[in-house]
């Protein structure tokens, strides 16, 4: 019988394969990956070097001794059941964290505006007790501007009806306000001694998402030359809810991370995260393989540092709550040794 090596399968659910297996695996991700987002294969030592990682048995592996990068944490505030600078401490002193976030537990600038005043005086704390950068994280959420949430007309309940100029105007009105928010909450950190913020999942609700976060970018950017800004992204392209939308003369709707990566980085982001969802059906391998080969133009151009998106149902790491070390550490150990990324 040949031998099966013990992997995962993109929900975290454990399978054996044999490393020929594995091997067609990489190579499937690796074409899903072309032939989606129209970019080059990996390169044949690069797909053999993934082969290797996953067809090893081990529980556990890293990067090699001095490839070691930086470790930024989105939502580090509220992962446990401490109080948020206790958390955010035990992150940096327990976690070996570079970079932490301060965050509320309803993840959305909406929500957060109307108490900026008391989230300031959290990070006022927070740069006292810690040493690392905090920076502060919510989601622009868009879709929390619309009816039954917001003022402006809920384009989800429009567009099925046909009535598409309708539901395109109420995206745009949602877009005023979501920058308003997004500006004035990250003045009112900065203010407060923030290292930056980020505005994580961007583009979750498509391309007036995207669009409303790189405006509020780049008014920060403007107002603040020296403060952090992070834009990390919701998925792998952006959904075209609104169609029509530009920045900068370029259209929003469809594009994949290289793309998202320029925008972001005239709109002001001193770093950047992509990401590429996990397809739960194929293995981990397969999740790996697809998401290096979208990502690595990306990085291969990037002026900013690329954080790219590790983590619960993103690059290559399997959608559940608590995942295995054996998966994270290889999706992780993957990452860095194909892409030479920044950071995770």
């Amino acid at each position: 019988m040949p031998y099966r090596v013990p992997t995962r399968m993109g929900d975290g659910s454990l399978v054996h394969l044999t490393p020929g297996e594995i091997e067609a695996d990489v190579r499937a991700g690796v074409e899903a990956a072309v032939k989606r987002a129209k970019v080059p294969p990996l390169a044949e030592d690069e797909i053999e070097h993934l082969v290797d990682i996953y067809a090893s048995p081990a529980r556990f592996t890293g990067v090699d001794i001095g490839a070691e990068v930086v470790l930024s944490y989105d939502g580090s505030g509220a992962k446990t059941f401490a109080s948020r600078l206790q958390d955010l401490q035990m992150y940096e002193q327990c976690f070996a964290a570079d970079l932490v976030e301060l965050c509320h537990n309803d993840y959305s600038f909406k929500a957060v505006k109307t108490i900026t005043a008391y989230e300031a005086q959290s990070m006022r704390d927070a740069q006292l007790a810690l040493t690392v950068p905090v920076q502060y994280g919510a989601m622009p959420n868009l879709g929390l501007y619309c009816r039954p949430d917001g003022p402006a007309p809920n384009w989800a309940e429009l567009l099925p009806l046909g009535r598409f100029d309708e539901a395109r105007a109420g995206q745009e009105e949602a877009i005023e306000f979501a920058v308003t928010d997004m500006v004035n909450v990250g003045v009112e950190l900065a203010e407060s001694g923030a290292d930056g913020i980020d505005f994580d999942t961007a583009g979750a609700a498509g391309d007036g998402d995207f669009l409303a976060t790189l405006r509020a970018a780049e008014a920060l950017r403007a107002r603040y030359p020296g403060f952090g800004i992070e834009i990390g992204m919701a998925g792998e392209f952006v959904l075209g809810m609104h169609g029509e939308l530009e920045y900068d003369g370029v259209r929003l709707a469809g594009l994949w991370p290289r793309e998202q990566l320029r925008l972001a980085t005239k709109a002001g982001a001193h770093m950047f995260g992509p990401a590429v969802n996990v397809n739960t059906g194929k293995t981990a391998a397969w999740n790996v393989a697809r998401a290096c080969t979208v990502v690595k133009p990306c990085v291969d151009e990037a002026t900013i540092p690329i954080h790219m998106n590790v983590g619960m149902g993103v690059g290559g790491v399997p959608m559940t709550t608590y995942n295995p070390v054996d998966a994270v550490s290889r999706a992780s150990r993957a990452c860095v040794d194909i892409l030479r990324l920044d950071g995770l």
